[in-house]
């Protein structure tokens, strides 16, 4: 499916003359080639096309906002009708604006059409390996993508920003059973450029899939005590979105953030590192245009331990007064610290290595309270037994300033690079 530039302008003009004082669209085209894999056999290809507009006015400060997927002219003339009339019965709020314009410009990234016969060859190897080295692993679901991604940001303001992105992503979920017996699920992914890595070798699926065969068979923690916690790169890649949700416009704006007084502040321990890297030419899954439709930035978010940024966008930096980031957040890289994972076990008297957290959002102080999934027990430097579901609770602020120290091993996932974390003083509960 093509971009259609001559469909973003005719809807941004329509917008205008139907009263708009401002107006934005932003057309995305995608295609999709897919492979999914059910009960242990490659079943389904399929090649799928579509395409989306999102249009918005603002008119005497008050904002209407419509995403369509009917791209024929009539529903678009509706539609712009539509989010004017948005428009008009919405409250109105001098925070709501629209990008500034400068020069026009085209991004490109990834490739531009799929390797078929590489992405079956791919997923049948990874098939062939798990029976020989994963003999419990049951796959519950399997989906092995590549996506062409265009879009075209146009508004009144003059912006015109275009990019294309391409790329493979695999995900899968799994479990491991033996007999009466299973582990609980688990789940990764992997995203890149290219179809010639083995998918065994990506990320971290290797990994969880030798641990959660170990987790067939757990044991119940007894009591409670206060111990050590090191974060597994899956499980500390959630965390670290957790974190970076309170930089965020909703809790800035309500004033509600942990964070909203901290820039320039420490918030965490020297060892860590944070940035969110949309242009690295290590990750495969970055952007070059934020949703405000603005050229993005690599930043860093945290800089060994000291808050440098909020992730603001327009309409929560004009609200709050703050400044805008100069991205959208994710693509997070965390810098490596000195510690190999096995000294970094060895150094824990008592806790658990966190596989897997369910729970749900803190609250607004950062407390938050969970199950510790696909995990295990540390004592006295080992990692002894597979835990069952075990309580984990603790504070998110106090979590980052208990930093004891960070993995020099990472993992890269194609959307992020992501070490193990050693946190110190959090609540451990078992039966």
């Amino acid at each position: 499916m093509k971009l259609d530039r001559d469909l973003a302008d005719s809807t941004l003009e329509a917008l205008k003359k139907a009263g708009a004082d401002k107006a934005q669209c932003v057309l995305r085209v995608m295609d999709k080639s897919e492979f999914t894999v059910n009960a242990g056999k490659i079943d389904l290809l399929r090649t799928t096309e579509n395409g989306s507009l999102t249009l918005t006015a603002i008119t005497d400060d008050k904002k209407g906002s419509l995403n369509l997927n009917e791209l024929d002219p009539e529903s678009v003339a509706r539609a712009v009708d539509e989010v004017i009339g948005l428009a008009q019965i919405s409250q109105a709020d001098e925070a709501n604006d629209i990008a500034e314009g400068g020069e026009s410009q085209s991004f490109e990234a990834g490739p531009t059409e799929p390797d078929l016969g590489a992405m079956y060859d791919r997923l049948e190897n990874l098939l062939e390996y798990s029976k020989e080295h994963h003999p419990l692993a049951i796959y519950d679901q399997m989906v092995y993508d590549f996506s062409s991604i265009q879009s075209l940001f146009r508004n009144s303001n003059a912006v015109d920003l275009s990019e294309r992105k391409g790329g493979y992503s695999f995900s899968a979920m799994f479990s491991s059973r033996e007999g009466a017996k299973s582990a609980s699920f688990n789940y990764t992914g992997y995203y890149s450029h290219d179809a010639k890595k083995e998918l065994w070798k990506c990320g971290s699926l290797d990994r969880l899939l030798r641990e959660n065969g170990q987790q067939v068979n757990t044991e119940s923690l007894q009591g409670k005590f206060t111990g050590d916690v090191i974060f597994t790169p899956d499980c500390l890649e959630e965390f670290l979105g957790t974190v970076t949700s309170f930089l965020s416009d909703g809790p800035m704006i309500t004033g509600n953030s942990i964070y909203k007084d901290s820039i320039g502040q420490s918030i965490a321990a020297p060892s860590l590192t944070l940035h969110s890297h949309p242009l690295s030419s290590e990750l495969a899954s970055g952007y070059h245009v934020t949703g405000d439709g603005t050229v993005a930035q690599n930043s860093t978010i945290i800089d060994k331990g000291q808050l440098t940024t909020h992730l603001l966008g327009l309409y929560g930096a004009r609200k709050t007064g703050g400044q805008r980031a100069v991205n959208d957040g994710g693509c997070f890289v965390v810098e490596p610290g000195d510690t190999p994972l096995e000294q970094m076990i060895g150094n824990v008297e008592r806790g658990v290595l966190l596989g897997r957290f369910s729970g749900g959002n803190p609250t607004d102080s950062g407390d938050f309270s969970g199950v510790a999934k696909n995990s295990f027990l540390i004592e006295n430097g080992k990692v002894t037994q597979p835990l069952a579901e075990t309580m984990l609770s603790g504070n998110i602020a106090r979590m980052l300033e208990t930093i004891r120290s960070i993995s020099s091993e990472r993992t890269h996932f194609g959307n992020a690079i992501i070490p193990w974390l050693h946190a110190q003083g959090l609540t451990i509960s078992g039966a």
